[in-house]
């Protein structure tokens, strides 16, 4: 019930507030931006729809201004499957588009403003990582065929611009199990990425750098990498090769011009995140002696010019301003900047004054700045040392809570584990802060951007230290009266979903738990899962089918007597990298036991939601499902959902 306060404010309980947010505001209000490249004087980047089913397209606009235009319009979507994670969807290069659609997994070449023209057949064929040389008439790319039985292959290949490409396109390297990031210099260097099983990119990788002869990669040499580094992101810059390493325990900037490496600037920070993706773009050449790079600083991302030459790093971000893809030339460059109190954008970046102008910031949604919960940063001690996040307070420009009331906790765990949870604006987060909920956004033991020490904390203890992080980091909060100790909800997805079912299974500070595509049975993920992610839980858990009992011991699926909240599942029917029969299980086996549990199957979707319809019902699920468990009355008129064993 609410009712006015004296001055003006409305006084209602916590999770009842009635947010400027609305549901639809997180599917046709919100829409996703990526991948900036600049080619001449045009700026390109990737626009995603959830109200299109998740489809992405191409834009263009001319630096100096005017409108944009779409590329590649429906029904075409700009997105790909190597690694089952995909990316490095399009090149632009000398007014050349190459670029892959999902719906067919061919590669599409648009040129001098016709109409898209096929440059592979159809087939059992992957394409990503696409790097355009119209001036030797190829077009690089990371292949992944599954045309045999068993693991897919992957390789990096050469498509002639002319077509068609029949085979495939030529193949340039093999042997290894995983390629990235093909390089080539102008006078025909190439350089890229590789790394076999068990590795992940994260763990163990190698630069190479060959010759480009005709069709061959010749004197190929290891430049740096292997025994337990991470060397990552090659570009060219003139005649040196700039990488990435996390060699002195930071991903720092390297420069090889032949011989050794030599650090560009040796800091406690990082300029990269884990390559989960293909086509990353943690940073970008400006020219011979200039790199527009991020940084992140135990959290704390910017954006900076990194001088070659003298090793000068010289911010260009206002604090709390970072990028998720940059891009640069001699005469502009370009970034999708993130922003804790306002939607991400993209924008350009004058070179000369090092100032930012928008370009196009596609978010309709509106937000009163006094209802925007402002990230904070906070620590905790941890049993391997101390913990990161980001607390979250409940905001809202017009509506409090009682005196003596304090706001439920939804304590978030980000996937991976090997991700990061930064302090941009995040609709979806706002969507439950100005509903009068706290959100705790845990970096737990694990996650990137505190160093290759953090990160291999979890190594071989996934599921006991980082569950441990967030139940410790909850009890801070709840220790410090910021929420409530008897209204706490853990919530993630995929890895996060195991985290939120251990956290469960082994402690009864969370009162419910929320749980998106979440793994239940490390078993039945070892034996099902995609070739990327195969051989992941060797470092986090250990060798299988060796460690069969730690999987057995470690899958919240075994330990279910232990379980003691209500649990919601949500699923996607096509998910390859977490099986839907993971949460069916879970399901069934909360039934049994007589908890309160709630599980609805999205026909259709894969690992992550993406169709607007989905991110609508699941979101209407969680409101239901919570109203329900903490025995409040949403604003919203959500539909109710049925809850096994409640109703």
């Amino acid at each position: 019930m609410t009712r006015p306060y004296s001055d003006g404010m409305t006084i209602a309980p916590y999770g009842s507030w009635p947010s400027p947010i609305s549901i639809q505001d997180l599917t046709s209000g919100s829409i996703g931006l990526a991948g900036v490249q600049i080619d001449g004087d045009q700026l390109y980047w990737l626009e995603s729809y959830a109200d299109q089913g998740g489809r992405t397209a191409l834009w263009r606009r001319p630096l100096a201004g005017g409108p944009a235009v779409e590329v590649t319009p429906a029904p075409a979507y700009v997105r790909n499957r190597v690694h089952e994670y995909g990316g490095g969807e399009y090149a632009a290069e000398a007014g050349l588009v190459a670029y892959t659609d999902l719906g067919d997994g061919r590669v599409y070449l648009i040129a001098s403003g016709a109409d898209p023209r096929a440059l592979t057949p159809p087939g059992s064929f992957r394409f990503g990582d696409l790097r355009l040389h119209p001036e030797r008439s190829l077009l690089l790319a990371v292949r992944e065929d599954h045309s045999g039985g068993g693991e897919p292959v992957n390789t990096i290949v050469a498509l002639d611009l002319a077509g068609p490409n029949s085979g495939g396109g030529t193949m340039l390297c093999s042997g290894a199990d995983f390629y990235s990031t093909p390089e080539l210099s102008a006078s025909g260097r190439l350089a890229w990425t590789q790394w076999d099983h068990p590795n992940m990119p994260w763990d163990s990788t190698v630069i190479m750098v060959g010759n480009l002869t005709g069709s061959e990669v010749l004197d190929a040499v290891v430049v740096a990498g292997g025994d337990g580094e991470s060397a990552v992101q090659p570009r060219w810059a003139g005649g040196n090769l700039i990488l990435l390493s996390d060699r002195s325990n930071w991903w720092n900037l390297y420069r090889w011009a032949g011989e050794s490496l030599h650090p560009l600037h040796a800091t406690d920070a990082e300029f990269t995140l884990p390559q989960w993706n293909l086509g990353q773009s943690p940073y970008s050449v400006i020219d011979d002696d200039h790199l527009l790079c991020t940084v992140n600083r135990s959290g704390a991302q910017s954006v900076a010019i990194l001088t070659i030459s003298s090793g000068a790093l010289r911010l260009v971000s206002e604090p709390g301003v970072a990028a998720t893809s940059l891009a640069a030339g001699p005469r502009a460059a370009a970034a999708v900047l993130t922003r804790p109190d306002r939607p991400p954008l993209v924008a350009q970046l004058d070179l000369d004054q090092r100032t930012w102008h928008e370009v196009t910031s596609p978010s309709t949604v509106t937000l009163d700045r006094g209802s925007v919960s402002r990230p904070v940063p906070i620590s905790w001690p941890g049993s391997a040392g101390p913990v990161h996040g980001w607390f979250y307070p409940p905001t809202h420009a017009e509506v409090s809570a009682p005196n003596d009331a304090r706001p439920p906790l939804i304590t978030l765990l980000h996937g991976g584990p090997t991700g990061f949870a930064g302090a941009e604006f995040k609709i979806a987060y706002q969507f439950w802060t100005t509903r009068g909920f706290a959100i705790l956004d845990v970096n737990y033991s694990g996650s990137c951007g505190f160093g290759r020490a953090y990160r291999e904390r979890l190594r071989g203890r996934w599921g006991l230290l980082d569950v441990d992080d967030c139940i410790a980091g909850a009890v801070t909060l709840a220790e410090r009266g910021l929420v409530d100790p008897d209204r706490m909800v853990i919530r993630g997805g995929s890895a996060g979903g195991y985290g939120t079912l251990r956290a469960l299974t082994r402690s009864e500070v969370f009162t419910t738990g929320i749980v998106l595509y979440g793994i239940g049975d490390l078993e039945t993920m070892v034996r099902d899962t995609h070739k990327f992610e195969a051989r992941y839980l060797d470092g986090l858990v250990g060798p299988y089918p060796a460690a069969q009992a730690v999987y057995r011991d470690r899958s919240p699926i075994h330990h279910l007597d232990r379980l003691s909240a209500p649990l919601l599942l949500l699923h996607g029917t096509e998910d390859r990298v977490v099986p839907p029969n993971q949460a069916e299980a879970l399901a069934a086996a909360a039934r049994a036991k007589g908890l309160p549990v709630a599980m609805i199957m999205f026909a259709g979707e894969g690992h992550g939601f993406r169709k607007a319809e989905t991110i609508k019902v699941a979101t209407e699920a969680q409101i239901s499902f919570l109203s329900r468990i903490f025995g409040f009355e949403p604003a919203d008129p959500v539909p109710p959902i049925m809850i096994d064993n409640l109703d």
